[in-house]
């Protein structure tokens, strides 16, 4: 079943959002694993959301976006545009009944008055005024025109038809500029010669703009800046609020029948008699259209519902749905959470509601979030970890693991014996011949104090001395070797290891600083990963399994070092490629039996040099079982066949024992 949401308008007793950057940084640990790469691994984050400390879900752009589609269908579901074409229609059908009848009562009036000449009168033109009614076209324009030029009889109703011829050219006018004013709605001749004033200079101030030339907006807007209640800041925010006007007007035009369409179109050229202003509107649509293509000016909408819109209600439905496909756009085309702080957040909470404008803004500060708290920074214009991101990514890969472990695994696995070394402990011993001399001062004075009771001078002697116990020091050398070929995320393996990775340098750096941890990567060849490069490494789209490689570049690593030496193999595919004498790559599937020969003989090298090799084992054939056994044989190692859930656990628990038992050798 899928999940169901709800929602409700925000009323104060809710609480927010609470999100910080180590919150955010944990849910991150994986995508950055797995990816390789900051950018991707918020893009990733901003597509599918995520939950605060409280468990309260954040939207991500995904869900977002349903919920943009579902408002989209609803609101075609609901309404359809028969209305603006009925309204009209409805509203002249009215007039033209009250005006018939007005000529049914003058008629009547004067047939009751007793005077025959003007009731003949009345008479004719009574049946003039019917005979023009009758044959008025049944289109919108050719009503508007007939009644134009109609002598009405009624006054009340030649006032409705004004009133609507206003109406409508305000709602038309409404395409290009938000006028609201009573001056709009009552145009007089000087009016109307300055709207094309406007529209000239508007046309002007947008050709001059196209053309890199200096456009003239603060003059502009000093002198017509009442056609814009908006108050736009600049020539790019006017041209495009006119341009989502024109566009959401178009968009209606393109969603009705071809008859309505006609039928309107020719109803506005009636109304906009004026050929000049014609002209000059005709010419910014067609500027602005190749100014913002991206309006998508040729853009319909099926509506299929019961409930008729009228012309102002259409309109602003066309707008609302323009700037839905717009938000859609925005969304779709997000490729970094700062893209998305463009949208306009209070459209968006009228569109979709507070908790998905909540959601967007907060989607937006992310990448702000994380380079604010030193996790991440921006180097070129890409992002990348900072030593504290990395520092951090170890640490919840190495919690992660940790968390999954069996209880009697978990914890520092502290030994018993204690000796000779430079690492404290925290507790104390009587001196004895041969030991280091780390004096505890504190407790010394304390022992010859009770010794000779209180006063001054404090007398020493030798049986006073007490001193720090320390730990055996050890020191292990391990190159961690991790399969990169294509096999690992093909069957889920690669984010496991690469935690296991992570997690194990982290282990080792915190806790046991001495020690060497090297990586290699291996896939078609083997390549040498240090510390820094390791949270970006992924899978190489190259076939091939070249241990032998990955062998040879380990065992020289390790020659550099000291202390017990380990190779800790992760694999889930046999050995399909090796190095040829002459340097090249030679790869086959299945192994040949060059390739199975050239990394033995790689194996017996690691083990003249006394390095184990402990190999963990994903998703084992039964030729892979064989060649591990081999291997093992050869060399002494172990092998472990788990699955990637259960690796973390064979890994780090086996490194804390193969530590564990070289203090202990140590020791003894």
């Amino acid at each position: 079943m899928a999940p169901r949401f709800s929602y409700s308008r925000w009323d104060g007793t809710q609480r927010g959002f609470d999100l910080d950057a180590d919150l955010l940084f944990d849910q991150l640990t994986d995508e950055l694993l797995y990816h390789g790469d900051v950018d991707a691994a918020l893009r990733r984050m901003m597509q599918e959301g995520m939950r605060d400390a409280d468990g309260n879900r954040l939207d991500g752009l995904r869900r977002m976006m349903e919920r943009l589609r579902e408002e989209r269908q609803d609101r075609l579901e609901r309404s359809n545009l028969g209305g603006v074409y009925d309204e009209i229609a409805d509203e002249l059908d009215d007039i033209v009944d009250e005006e018939r009848h007005a000529i049914e009562n003058a008629l009547r009036d004067a047939e009751h008055s007793g005077d025959q000449r003007r009731a003949d009168a009345a008479r004719t033109t009574a049946t003039d005024r019917n005979m023009r009614l009758d044959l008025m076209p049944d289109d919108l324009a050719g009503k508007v025109r007939e009644l134009g030029s109609y002598d009405f009889e009624s006054a009340e109703a030649q006032r409705r038809f004004e009133q609507m011829l206003d109406k409508l050219r305000e709602q038309l006018m409404q395409q290009t500029v938000d006028q609201m004013s009573d001056g709009m709605q009552n145009m007089t001749p000087g009016d109307m010669q300055r709207m094309k004033d406007m529209m000239a200079a508007l046309n002007e101030v947008l050709e001059k703009h196209q053309a890199g030339e200096d456009p003239g907006f603060d003059e502009f807007m000093d002198e017509f800046g009442d056609f814009f209640p908006e108050n736009p800041d600049n020539v790019e925010e006017l041209l495009e609020q006119m341009a989502r006007r024109m566009a959401a007007m178009q968009a209606m035009l393109n969603s009705m029948t071809p008859e309505q369409r006609a039928q309107l179109q020719q109803l506005s050229d009636q109304l906009m008699e004026d050929m000049d202003l014609q002209w000059q509107m005709q010419q910014l649509g067609s500027n602005l259209q190749q100014m913002f293509p991206q309006m998508n000016w040729g853009q319909s909408y099926d509506f299929e519902g019961q409930d008729p819109m009228g012309m102002s209600q259409a309109m602003q439905a066309m707008a609302d749905l323009g700037d839905l496909d717009q938000l859609e756009h925005l969304l779709q085309n997000a490729t970094n959470p700062g893209a998305l702080a463009e949208a306009d957040m209070d459209r968006v909470r009228e569109l979709l509601g507070d908790d998905a404008a909540a959601s967007l803004e907060r989607l937006s500060q992310l990448t702000k979030m994380l380079e604010e708290s030193g996790l991440i920074e921006n180097k070129e214009g890409r992002l990348e970890l900072t030593p504290r991101g990395l520092r951090a990514i170890g640490s919840n890969a190495l919690r992660d693991l940790f968390t999954s472990l069996r209880k009697e695994h978990v914890g520092q696995h502290e030994i018993h014996q204690t000796g000779q070394g430079h690492e404290r402990t925290y507790q104390t011993k009587p001196y004895e011949f041969g030991d280091p001399f780390e004096l505890d001062l504190h407790r010394t004075i304390r022992n010859a104090i009770r010794r000779t009771g209180h006063g001054t001078p404090v007398q020493l002697e030798p049986d006073d001395f007490e001193i720090e116990r320390t730990e055996h020091l050890t020191r292990s050398s391990t190159v961690l070797m991790l399969d990169l070929s294509m096999s690992m995320p093909m069957r889920d393996n690669f984010l496991p290891a690469k935690k296991v990775a992570m997690a194990l340098h982290h282990l080792i750096s915190s806790q046991f600083p001495r020690d060497y941890l090297g990586l290699v990567g291996f896939s078609e060849t083997a390549r040498i990963i240090t510390a820094d490069q390791l949270p970006e490494a992924s899978w190489d789209f190259v076939y091939g399994t070249n241990m032998h490689h990955g062998f040879t570049l380990a065992r020289q690593l390790l020659a550099k070092q000291t202390g017990s030496k380990q190779i800790i193999m992760i694999t889930d595919g046999e050995p399909t490629a090796h190095i040829t004498p002459h340097g090249d790559v030679y790869f086959n599937y299945p192994p040949v039996r060059e390739t199975v020969e050239a990394t033995l003989r790689e194996v017996v090298r690691c083990t003249r040099d006394q390095i184990r090799i402990n190999t963990f084992v994903l998703d084992a054939t039964s030729a892979l079982e064989a060649f591990i056994e081999q291997m093992t044989e050869l060399n002494g190692g172990r092998a472990f066949y788990t699955t990637n859930e259960a690796l973390g656990d064979y890994v780090l628990v086996d490194f804390l024992e193969h530590r564990r038992r070289m203090t202990r050798r140590r020791a003894g």
